[in-house]
């Protein structure tokens, strides 16, 4: 009887955070069991792996926000190659070629299944991450609160603004790691944390240019 109870308990957690989901603008998954193992996305997380592909990109915003009129002195790097488990959203020192911060970010899903990894779409209603740079614009209050307009700079992401895709928060990303468990999805919105969105306040609105914003797989 014990154990009927408490597969009770798990099943109305598990119903109350699907509805909760599905209140706060279909951001819910359909939940797969065993979410797939990647071992080459793994790999890429540890230590020196992830220093590499950060300061390779890094070397590549350097020159891009230079002859572009951004803010040189940081950039945004995402790595959705990186399990959504882990932190994946960087606030990257151009100067010293060092993490200042770092957080959880979801991608998109592309549809109504849940996805442990990323779907990539420049598409309208696709649901999808463009991968690409963007140019962060102002701050607006919208259906999820604070949030910032993105317009995507590249052919794989030029579609940004049209497709509503900004930075914002949501209130079922975690603050912390969970990997191996992969977090919720989003609508193709690089969204994290609350608490890491007003991390992230201070470098964008105090800054006099532009911040570039680098999605990547």
């Amino acid at each position: 009887m014990i154990w009927l109870r408490r597969m009770g308990m798990v099943v109305g957690i598990l119903t109350l955070a699907y509805v909760a989901f599905a209140d706060h603008g279909g951001h819910a998954p359909r939940f797969r069991e065993n979410p797939p193992f990647d071992r080459a996305r793994n790999e890429r997380g540890s230590g020196n792996a992830e220093a590499g592909v950060l300061a390779e990109k890094a070397a590549r915003a350097k020159a891009f926000v230079s002859s572009h009129g951004f803010n040189q002195d940081f950039c945004f790097l995402v790595d959705m190659h990186l399990p959504s488990g882990k932190n994946r959203f960087f606030v990257y020192d151009l100067h010293k070629d060092s993490i200042l911060l770092s957080g959880m970010v979801a991608h998109g899903g592309g549809g109504d299944l849940f996805a442990a990894t990323p779907r990539f779409s420049n598409l309208n209603g696709s649901n999808c991450t463009a991968l690409g740079r963007y140019r962060i614009g102002h701050p607006y209050q919208g259906r999820f609160g604070m949030a910032y307009k993105l317009y995507g700079l590249d052919t794989t992401n030029d579609q940004a603004f049209a497709r509503n895709i900004v930075l914002h928060s949501y209130w079922l990303v975690p603050e912390k790691e969970t990997w191996p468990v992969p977090i919720c999805n989003s609508r193709g919105c690089p969204m994290v944390s609350a608490a890491f969105l007003k991390n992230l306040q201070p470098f964008i609105d105090q800054s006099r240019r532009p911040v570039c914003l680098w999605i990547f797989d």
